[in-house]
């Protein structure tokens, strides 16, 4: 037995003794093994086993032919095994990360930079910048005036007044990005006044979306009819119209409510751009007046306070359930109503509307099973109804957006769909750094448990899933593994992993390696399901809950 299964074996008697429930060992070679022990547990997947040291196979309650969509996703990363157990699964995991991308973490000053150097070992093509730095400022025009100045080489978001500034600057180059998105008013139904449909359908009626999408939003913004893009075919159902805006019919359902009137809300949101919302306080603030102008018995039936809170606090926060009303959106992880459906309102969803609703969650995971376009937006048709006539929120816009770059910047400049811009692939041929501003700071980069693109983006960079996206667009290719099989019900998918890839400690990428990174993350008693904030709100959204939840 090698130092690493060795080690290995050591754990899993550890946690024996302590009466944990653990991977089982296989008798050869101590391969690792997740497992439930049947499919009561309330998830999607069955194990996670590894079959030789470069071989790995989920098996899965239900058919998921998403599944490689997922498991190209970055927060499905793959690390390696003996660094998770070094660290407890939090402490360095979380500000030090290690992983096998085209990119090593240099170093990190908090509230500053994060530089990434050159991985001299990659496995694929190595990048052509020596230095990555990443640095972030909330303010649009700031963001500009770095790219103006040359002291920034990329910017995330440009400002809706500045697109045109940046189309017409020969020193510049523009890349717009598609509207995968949807910014939306979250209500929490746990939460008083939002415990009353009749409150969160006038909110519906009560916000004129037109108004947003115009007064705020760039050209090539649309006002969003559901919680769907409608450049995804599997989920839009245009035949379900949304609560057209009427503030007469808020007033009613605000009467109907039996709720003492004025209702004192409080509309929470962090101040950072999104392309789903580029002018968030402004955008906050017009909506409190919105509200504020509904009236019932000639009084106001809101009485609105805006919060503004530190992003990865309000993040924390929402995704535990424990804010009323907020500010929020999301941008495409693949194209497909999985990710924002499921993920969402999903039997595995965070309670950031609160409890779920029985008929959505059994409609979502009946149509994730089908692979049949017509027979899934059937099931759609029914869920979006219900999402409108329940109202957790309140869709209201697809964001248009846009990245920027000096004119110098060659290879290959661009802006992804899925926002994870890939750096390895652009040249500086100034020097031997290329400087990125974005909106905000991660919150952490064990990116298991992160939910926010800033995270993300800088992770993309470090670590590696077995399956990517490609450059610039959506397909799924291979990364880690070079190649997978399923069978014929989308019930079963056999990875086959690269040979020879090295961690950025040194360490040679095997099957436990997979296996820990995911086990983990599915195993909600075991001891390295810690994490940042312990939520790991992906994993869950993606495979309906967790193993051994309490």
């Amino acid at each position: 037995m090698n130092s690493r299964n060795r080690a290995l074996g050591l754990f899993a008697v550890m946690l024996l003794v302590l009466g944990m429930v653990v991977p089982s060992f296989a008798q050869d070679g101590d391969l690792l093994k997740f497992e439930a022990p049947d499919c009561d547990y309330g998830g999607t997947l069955k194990s996670i086993e590894a079959i030789d040291s470069m071989t790995v196979k989920f098996t899965l309650c239900a058919p998921d032919p998403a599944f490689p969509s997922k498991a190209a996703f970055s927060a499905l990363q793959i690390l390696p095994s003996e660094y998770l157990e070094s660290t407890g699964g939090t402490g360095d995991l979380v500000t030090a990360p290690i992983g096998t991308g085209p990119y090593r973490l240099d170093r990190w000053e908090q509230g500053s930079e994060i530089v990434l150097s050159r991985n001299e070992d990659y496995w694929g093509e190595k990048a052509i910048e020596g230095t990555v730095v990443f640095r972030w400022n909330s303010e649009a025009a700031a963001r500009l005036t770095e790219l103006q100045a040359g002291t920034a080489d990329g910017i995330d978001n440009v400002g809706p007044g500045d697109i045109e500034v940046v189309a017409a600057d020969p020193n510049l180059q523009l890349f717009p990005r598609e509207a995968v998105n949807i910014f939306y008013l979250g209500m929490n139904r746990d939460l008083a006044p939002f415990d009353s449909l009749e409150v969160r359908q006038a909110v519906a009626h009560a916000i004129d979306k037109a108004r947003i999408v115009d007064n705020f939003y760039p050209a090539g913004s649309d006002v969003a009819n559901q919680f769907m893009p409608p450049t995804i075919s599997a989920g839009f159902t245009p035949e379900v119209e949304p609560f057209p805006y009427d503030q007469a019919r808020a007033a009613e359902l605000l009467a109907a409510s039996g709720k003492e009137l004025p209702l004192a809300i409080t509309i929470s949101y962090r101040d950072v751009v999104r392309g789903y919302l580029p002018t968030p306080g402004v955008v906050a603030q017009d909506l409190a007046a919105q509200l504020e102008t509904v009236m019932v018995n000639g009084a106001p039936a809101f009485d609105v306070t805006v919060e503004v809170v530190e992003s990865g606090t309000f993040l924390d926060n929402v995704d535990a359930g424990l804010v009323q009303m907020y500010l929020l959106g999301w941008g495409a992880d693949y194209p497909d109503a999985t990710n924002f459906l499921d993920y969402h309102f999903g039997s595995g969803a965070s309670p950031q509307f609160g409890a779920t609703f029985p008929e959505i969650t059994a409609g979502l995971s009946a149509a994730a099973q089908l692979s049949d376009l017509d027979a899934r937006n059937e099931i759609y048709a029914q869920v979006n109804t219900y999402l409108r006539d329940f109202a957790p929120m309140v869709p209201i816009a697809h964001g248009a957006s846009a990245v920027a770059y000096r004119a110098a910047i060659t290879g290959f400049p661009h802006a992804s769909p899925l926002g994870n811009e890939a750096f390895g692939v652009m040249e500086d041929p100034d020097d031997d750094v290329f400087v990125w501003v974005q909106n905000g700071e991660p919150a952490g980069l064990y990116c298991a448990d992160e939910t926010d693109g800033e995270a993300l983006r800088v992770c993309e960079q470090i670590a590696e899933p077995l399956l990517a996206y490609e450059v610039a667009g959506t397909d799924v290719v291979p990364a880690l593994a070079e190649s997978y099989v399923a069978n014929e019900n989308a019930t079963e998918y056999t990875f086959t992993l690269r040979d020879g890839v090295l961690f950025h400690d040194g360490s040679t990428l095997d099957a436990n390696d997979v296996v820990l990174s995911w086990g983990v993350q599915w195993d909600a008693s075991h001891p390295l399901h810690v994490g940042r904030d312990g939520n790991f709100t992906y994993f869950s959204a993606f495979f309906g809950g967790f193993l051994n939840a309490e």
